[in-house]
């Protein structure tokens, strides 16, 4: 087996984030500092908000120096910040101050800024590509620069073409890209200068305060004693962990670290125990009460509240996890598997002395359905879990760890926020040059206008894409470029937005990259393909699910849209099929399923997710021969 690197290292290597600078003296002070104060400003504009576009070009001024000063230019850089870096960091101050200064007249000089205009906001686009760049990768900032040149140079396409446009200059382009809401300062940036940054706030006092230890310790106390326990356990953990984390990868690895003993233990082969470590981790992103920060983004384009985005994840995220433990339920009976003594504490007594940390995400979800902003609720429930930490003499928030605690709530966004500003300038472009309406249409030519294979096109081009880009920001590619597809065929925009989020989040876990996977396999010593694929295994409902709610009215009801009646059939429903796949990926009924049973079970899962009454007949029968087929063959070989 291979030696297992730190956890550290571990989401430095494979998380989409690369690694930031470990500063120390006075650097790491200041640093400290104005996180700090970025933090305080942020909580205090949930109560008292001000100007829009003014707060988030004071939001980019403060994190893009930190970006230059915390992340290294290359693999190679320095833990010290160089001239380059500090000049870098001065220079985006300046850029970003510059608009404050002459707010009202840069404002209107947007259809013919001033040459000072046009420089600041070239500055502004090249700083936002290079911290982007050093935080998430070059791909997006390439991205990103094929998408300016198409909106200088596709002028010079044919018109009449699908992709062609009238061309524009750089003043323009760079106007549109900054000089508005549309670009730099548009919807991506303002989700991370308002809801992310709380939300990363909140986990980083949630951990400080203890909780991430607690929520591992409390999932092994509550299945410490089955052969399935140790599976079971690594979900849990998972699901709640994600909760402060935020990341597919940290979380993997994170419990990972932990739990893979108690896996291996139990005799979990070593890539189906990173199977279940990698779908643990990417199924907190995609489930309430926080999500992931594409979410966010959906609330902003569809204009309701957050709590509604929870509410249409619901469904969905249940269906997730009762894949998950069923395909762990069949792996305890196909490998063997065997209980473990787990040395930790008992579950009542835990919960007891520390159930206090599940109280402030019960606040959020609370606050918000008696009416309260997300913004304000995460700030009380922030607040709740810093006073609550002082029931722990280990974890008590004094004011030295408060401060590191919101500081780190602020450097955690920094990768976030380059993202989004850079997701950003691909939005001003297309809005610029019409670009989503004419992919829409060549999408929809392509597919011969037949829904179903307008969803598979779209749902492979979003995976392709989550290869590339960070989750975040192919969401808002996608959702800005292929969504429109979908919608020109009749699915709402509820369907489509959670379609490409969900698409957008399971790139994690796809071939070939899934960075989940890998880190997880790095854990285990496994095979990373095997570990991939067994991943897949695990995650293959949330492939399925919004396919359901694409392609067949019936589908909305997961979405918990429709009535009571509607709703509690497709959830009966869609958790027969989820079983169904279940055994035709696991290969396991009763004992062990053959070819022909599991052909017939994964046809009944296809069928029964169509969600109408004579695809659901025809489902339901194909499981039922698979489920006769299957005992009659055992029970000959019981004579045998």
């Amino acid at each position: 087996m291979t030696e297992t690197k730190a956890p550290e290292e571990l989401i430095a290597r494979f998380d989409a984030e690369r690694p930031a600078r470990r500063l120390s003296g006075p650097v790491a002070a200041a640093v400290t500092v104005v996180a700090l104060g970025l933090s305080v400003y942020v909580l205090y504009s949930a109560f008292r908000p001000g100007p829009v576009l003014p707060y988030r070009m004071i939001f980019l001024a403060v994190v893009l120096p930190l970006t230059f000063v915390c992340y290294k230019p290359g693999r190679r850089g320095g833990d010290r910040p160089g001239a380059v870096d500090w000049a870098l960091a001065g220079l985006s101050l300046a850029v970003c101050l510059y608009p404050l200064t002459v707010f009202d007249d840069f404002i209107r000089r947007a259809f013919d800024p001033a040459t000072l205009d046009v420089v600041a906001g070239a500055a502004i686009v090249l700083l936002v590509l290079e911290a982007c760049r050093r935080t998430v990768g070059w791909i997006l900032p390439a991205v990103c620069l094929a998408f300016l040149a198409y909106a200088y140079y596709g002028g010079y396409l044919p018109f009449d073409w699908v992709l062609g446009h009238r061309g524009y200059d750089a003043e323009r382009i760079i106007a549109s890209s900054v000089m508005g809401t549309d670009g730099v300062y548009g919807v991506p940036l303002d989700v991370a200068a308002t809801y992310i940054i709380l939300f990363t706030v909140y986990g980083a006092v949630l951990d400080h305060s203890g909780a991430g230890r607690f929520f591992v310790d409390i999932s092994m106390a509550a299945f410490r004693r089955s052969r399935s326990a140790p599976g079971r356990t690594v979900t849990l953990a998972g699901f709640l962990l994600g909760t402060v984390s935020g990341s597919g990868v940290a979380t993997t690895v994170s419990v990972g670290s932990v739990a893979w003993p108690i896996l291996r233990r139990a005799g979990y082969p070593p890539e189906q125990g990173g199977g279940v470590l990698a779908a643990a981790g990417i199924g907190a992103i995609l489930s309430p009460p926080t999500l992931g920060a594409a979410a966010f983004i959906i609330a902003e384009y569809l204009r309701v509240s957050y709590l509604t985005v929870l509410v249409y994840a619901a469904i969905p995220t249940v269906l997730y996890y009762l894949g998950i433990f069923l395909a762990i339920e069949i792996d305890a009976r196909k490998y063997g598997t065997r209980e473990v003594e787990v040395d930790a504490p008992r579950f009542w007594p835990l919960l007891r002395r520390f159930g206090y940390h599940f109280s402030s995400l019960f606040v959020i979800v609370i606050l918000m359905a008696l009416g309260q902003s997300p913004f304000r609720a995460v700030v009380y429930a922030t607040l709740l879990a810093f006073a609550l930490s002082f029931l722990d003499r280990d974890h008590r928030l004094t004011p030295r760890r408060a401060a590191h605690a919101l500081a780190a709530g602020t450097t955690g966004v920094l990768p976030v926020a380059a993202t989004c500003a850079a997701a950003g300038l691909i939005v001003a472009v297309v809005t610029l040059t019409g670009l989503g309406l004419k992919a829409s249409s060549l999408i929809v030519g392509v597919s011969g206008g037949i829904l179903a294979v307008t969803a598979v096109l779209c749902a492979a081009a979003v995976l392709v894409l989550g290869l590339a880009v960070p989750v975040t920001a192919s969401f808002v590619i996608a959702a800005i470029i292929i969504g429109p597809a979908l919608i020109d065929l009749g699915v709402t925009p509820v369907e489509t937005y959670m379609f490409v989020f969900y698409y957008a989040v399971l790139s994690e876990v796809s071939p070939p990259t899934a960075l989940s996977a890998f880190a997880a396999s790095a854990i285990t010593g496994g095979n990373a393909y095997r570990t991939m694929m067994a991943t897949w295994k695990y995650t293959l409902p949330a492939f399925l699910v919004p396919f359901a709610f694409v392609l067949t009215p019936a589908g909305s009801a997961l979405l918990a849209q429709g009535t009571a009646g509607e709703i509690l059939t497709a959830v009966a429903v869609s958790a027969i099929a989820v079983a169904a796949l279940a055994a035709a990926t696991g290969g396991w009924l009763a004992g062990p399923a053959g070819p022909v049973e599991r052909a017939l079970c994964g046809a009944a899962a296809v069928l029964l997710l169509f969600l109408s009454p004579v695809p659901v007949l025809a489902g339901v029968g194909a499981l039922l021969l698979a489920v006769a087929l299957h005992l009659v063959i055992r029970k000959r070989e019981a004579r045998s």
